[in-house]
């Protein structure tokens, strides 16, 4: 819910060539208790006035010289990255009420000016408008939380997936390569059974920290759950870039943390498979590294291993 205090904050523009208009809309609403009101009597100021303070509510004059309150709609059609224009005309001439909605205008009051009325359009406007921010901004937060890993904020395997096909689509274009580390942290069950849960989680997102700092800024780093992590590397231009990554990883990871004030060791088997030797699709390069890691830590973990093959994955049921 909109509270009346969010209303009565939200900031409103006026825009009118006369200054007679712009002072008695002012005043009324001041009168009614909003607090951030700004005003112009030139339409050419609207665009720039609003990319910089983003107003809740524009009050926009219709009929002015030099360009009129539609061309004002269209201008800011071009900059308003959600599609919704946070206008409220008004419109002398009746016939102007229903073109200006069909413009993008959101509501009109008319000329002259009723003051009821118009503090009550002005009122449900910025409550719909807050709503609609209020929505987005929720919408936004739920569509993050579908993506990443809530407990590292990294991403999860769905947008890993999605990053993965990207990597492999430019290295097909591009007739290169591109590779996938799987890691596996050896240890932390240990940690989470003597200090507990709380501080296992405090070390997961440590890792991840460290994963990030290690890799370059255009790979992916995410996690799957537990103490598995995967790293989409963007592009190898050399054929040691792997090696040396590998081990810029595997070096970061196992530098001592402290966790409550104890110092803590942790250490990460690796697997890797590269782009088109061990497969030529997401999935396959997921399976090629998860058995090179599986490879990695029975060879007595804190160790990487770079696959043999592509994996082989069963059929694709009809």
């Amino acid at each position: 819910m909109i509270s009346e205090q969010e209303i009565l904050n939200a900031r409103i523009l006026i825009v009118d060539d006369r200054q007679s208009n712009v002072f008695l809309l002012g005043e009324m609403l001041r009168d009614a208790g909003y607090a951030c009101i700004a005003s112009t009597t030139d339409p050419h100021a609207v665009c720039a006035l609003y990319q910089k303070h983003r107003y809740a509510l524009i009050v926009l004059d219709l009929e002015m010289p030099g360009m009129d309150g539609f061309q004002v709609m269209e201008s800011l059609k071009k900059i308003e990255t959600d599609g919704y224009l946070p206008v409220l005309v008004i419109a002398a001439q009746p016939d102007h009420r229903l073109r200006a909605l069909a413009s993008g205008a959101k509501d009109f009051i008319s000329k002259p000016f009723d003051l009821m009325e118009t503090k009550t359009r002005i009122h449900n406007m910025l409550e719909v408008r807050l709503l609609y921010k209020q929505l987005e901004h929720s919408n936004r937060a739920l569509e993050s939380l579908a993506l990443h890993d809530a407990l590292t904020g990294l991403p999860n395997r769905r947008l890993l997936m999605d990053r993965l096909s990207s990597a492999i689509a430019h290295a097909r274009r591009n007739k290169g390569s591109m590779a996938v580390m799987y890691l596996d942290l050896d240890g932390l069950k240990q940690i989470n059974d003597t200090l507990g849960h709380d501080a296992g989680d405090a070390l997961l997102g440590m890792v991840a920290a460290r994963l990030v700092g290690a890799v370059r800024q255009e790979d992916t780093v995410a996690r799957l759950g537990g103490d598995e992590f995967v790293i989409a590397l963007w592009e190898l231009n050399h054929a040691d870039d792997v090696g040396k990554l590998m081990s810029k990883v595997m070096q970061a990871v196992s530098q001592p943390y402290s966790i409550r004030g104890r110092g803590v060791n942790m250490t990460a088997s690796v697997g890797v498979s590269i782009y088109p030797t061990h497969g030529e699709e997401a999935e396959t390069l997921m399976k090629s590294a998860d058995l090179a890691l599986y490879q990695a830590k029975s060879a007595g973990k804190n160790d990487y291993r770079i696959a043999a093959r592509a994996a082989l994955l069963p059929p694709a049921h009809s």
